[in-house]
Formats: structure tokens, sequence, C-alpha cells
């Protein structure tokens, strides 16, 4: 990736996350108690208050539930690159689930690569997976969305 980026800070919670888009896989915790799916990781689920938890593999295909268009002055590490799209997804097993990210050609595409006007409310997207990115902190893989053919 091109553009320097602001990463995650890693905790115990969301290093799993980032280790599965790590081995390109999408998961998401799952209450191992009821069944609730949740997004962003957290220790307790917020339905029944269960600490047991497993990370279920999600197909990697969603629709783009919304997006907006971010615009100067930003924050400096994405300036260069603005306007650019940040598009929230709702995963296809379950609406519930939301994940942020970017629409963009390939999983290691710049960010402003998709013409924002082009984009589309309900149009379905498919997750890829970035190169490693670093900060410094150590590497960090994104998932990120292609348009699904």
């Amino acid at each position: 990736m091109q553009e320097e980026m602001l990463l995650p800070e890693l905790d115990e919670e969301s290093a799993p996350f980032f280790d599965y888009a790590a081995a390109g896989e999408l998961r998401v915790q799952r209450c191992s108690a009821c069944g609730t799916r949740r997004v962003p990781p957290r220790p307790m689920c917020h339905a029944c208050g269960s600490t047991d938890v497993e990370w279920e593999l999600l197909s990697g295909r969603g629709r783009v539930w919304s997006f907006a268009v971010p615009h100067p002055p930003l924050l400096p590490a994405y300036a260069a690159v603005a306007p650019y799209n940040v598009v929230v997804v709702e995963a296809e097993e379950d609406p519930a689930i939301r994940f942020v990210g970017n629409l963009v050609g390939s999983a290691d595409g710049p960010l402003n690569e998709i013409d924002p006007e082009s984009i589309e409310i309900g149009e379905p997207v498919t997750v890829v997976f970035s190169s490693p990115v670093d900060d410094g902190l150590g590497p960090v893989v994104l998932p990120r969305w292609v348009r699904a053919s």
C-alpha cells in the first residue's frame, strides 16, 4: 500500500481478528453460550453476558450498507489520498454484523482508486486482505472490500 495508514491498536480481544485476517480469513466473535455474533470484538456478550467465545468464519460476502467520502482537512495520514471512500459493509450471514473499511479495486490498491460517485448502497462486495502494513508496532493485515463479480 502506498499511503501512510493509521492502524488499530491490538488488544486481547481484537488481536485474533487480525491474526485471522493475516491468514486470509474473515472471522467474528460468536458467543459460545447464546450464539450471538459481535463486532467489534469485546470480552463479554452484549446479549447474555457470557465471556465464552469462539471465532466464526464468514464467507467474506456482503453488501454496502452505507458509505462516506472524507474531504480535506483530514488527519495528515490521509490528506494526500482524499477524497476517498469509507464503506460500511453488512455481512451476508448476519445483517447486524457490519465492518468499516474501504472499497478498492484490488487488495493493495490505493484508497482513492474507486470513484466515490460510482458506489451504490446495496451493491455486493467481497472481502480481500491487504499486504501487511507496519506502523512501527508490527505488521497488520487489513480487510478491504472489492466489488463482487
